[in-house]
């Protein structure tokens, strides 16, 4: 018989603090959530929508891919595609941009919209509680405006609350973001507020949640050098579920120019990189910020303006960042070219990793460990939700359907 000498009534009471520990860890890091993320939020401001926004932002892209790159070849010249990608990926987007152009929307009552007198902005609130509901897409809120001044708060709450008492709550898919987010007081009165609504419209506790966008310095570091994001994410109480980034406000709260203001700067890498730190394993999700390079007016400038959002996008998707703003329809065009061709340039080889992991053969290459087969299989997942490739083709690259790649995501045994 084994000896040990350990005495485990000694050895229990060791580690008897730990089950605290890994309970507290249990809470805050979830995993992902295992719902659907949207690859973009397109951004339009709340004078401008009505009920045929996204199939008018559709059509818009495929007129602007038929003008500007309606062959594969062309597509493919401009976007520097691989010449077996450029036919299934112009295919692929085209079906699209016909069906699903739009997979989430913000109406914003921010920036894009400005300062309003208080019965103009009223009437747009309602008008946009009404089309929230009317879109009936996976995904769609609104953008209030910041909580920087006690006017910009006042207002903010109110469209808030005409919104959501106009729709009677929540419309399916609701999304809230909240803007220039500084400290986390702020992010707990949001809170604060919620809870008072959701008693006010008789909702269930934590029913109304929002995303934090991240586009002052402030909120990544503090005043006193203090990491920010983890704080905001505590001070949610559970409602936080994404952190957006600001492209604009953040490079220009860094000092950059305007010439430099755009999201390859390593400003913005080290603001991403704190995004990624700070919510890992928590549930929250990521999304990258926006181009306001538009492709409008000459074919030369659309091509070169393609070009830049399409290089974006893929960059963004390696960093990790599987969702970023869109601020024109003819944007569209490029975030689901690169969505797709990102997609579908790696399905064959995650596929065979992930069958060999599932094999647990010993002629692969590569010797993956579940943390890694469970990024394989999100990333398989991803590209079926998007549309970069059918559940068929997933299950011919790695022999897994839709279920089994959640089970490997879950850590779940097949």
């Amino acid at each position: 018989m084994a000896r040990l000498s350990l005495d485990p009534a000694r050895l229990t009471a060791a580690t008897a603090g730990l089950v605290a520990v890994d309970a507290a860890r249990a809470a805050r890091y979830p995993g992902d959530p295992g719902t659907r993320q949207p690859v973009h939020t397109c951004y339009v401001p709340a004078d401008k929508v009505d009920a045929g926004t996204p199939a008018a932002w559709g059509a818009e892209a495929l007129a602007a891919l038929d003008e500007h790159a309606p062959t594969p070849g062309v597509l493919a010249s401009v976007l520097d595609l691989p010449d077996e990608l450029a036919e299934p990926v112009l295919a692929r987007v085209r079906d699209k941009l016909a069906t699903e152009p739009v997979e989430d929307l913000r109406v914003d009552f921010e920036d894009g919209y400005g300062t309003r007198a208080q019965d103009v902005e009223d009437a747009d609130a309602l008008r946009a509680a009404d089309l929230l509901r009317a879109w009936g897409l996976g995904s769609a809120g609104i953008r209030v405006k910041s909580f920087d001044t006690s006017a910009l708060l006042d207002r903010g709450l109110r469209t808030l609350d005409l919104v959501l008492t106009a729709a009677g709550g929540p419309p399916p898919g609701f999304a809230l973001t909240f803007p220039k987010v500084t400290a986390p007081e702020q992010v707990e009165a949001l809170v604060a507020v919620l809870a008072l609504l959701e008693a006010a419209l008789g909702l269930d506790a934590r029913a109304l949640r929002f995303e934090v966008q991240i586009e002052t310095t402030q909120a990544v570091i503090d005043a006193e050098g203090r990491f920010t994001v983890p704080r905001l994410i505590t001070a949610g109480a559970g409602r936080v579920t994404g952190l957006h980034f600001g492209t604009y406000d953040y490079t220009a709260a860094c000092g950059l120019g305007a010439g430099d203001q755009h999201l390859a700067h390593a400003a913005c890498d080290f603001a991403r990189h704190a995004m990624q730190v700070g919510s890992a394993g928590t549930g929250v999700r990521l999304s990258d910020g926006s181009s306001n390079r538009l492709p409008v007016g000459s074919r030369e400038t659309v091509h070169g303006n393609w070009r830049v959002h399409h290089d974006l996008v893929r960059r963004s998707l390696r960093h990790g960042f599987f969702q970023g703003w869109d601020l024109h329809p003819a944007q569209l065009v490029t975030r689901y070219a690169a969505v797709y061709a990102h997609y579908l340039s790696s399905a064959a080889a995650d596929g065979q990793r992930l069958a060999a992991y599932v094999a647990r053969g010993s002629g692969s290459a590569v010797l993956d460990e579940p943390a890694t087969a469970a990024a394989l299989a999100l990333s398989l997942r991803r590209s079926v939700d998007c549309g970069a490739l059918t559940a068929a083709e997933v299950t011919d690259h790695c022999g897994l359907d839709v279920a089994g790649l959640t089970a490997l995501i879950e850590r779940r045994p097949l």
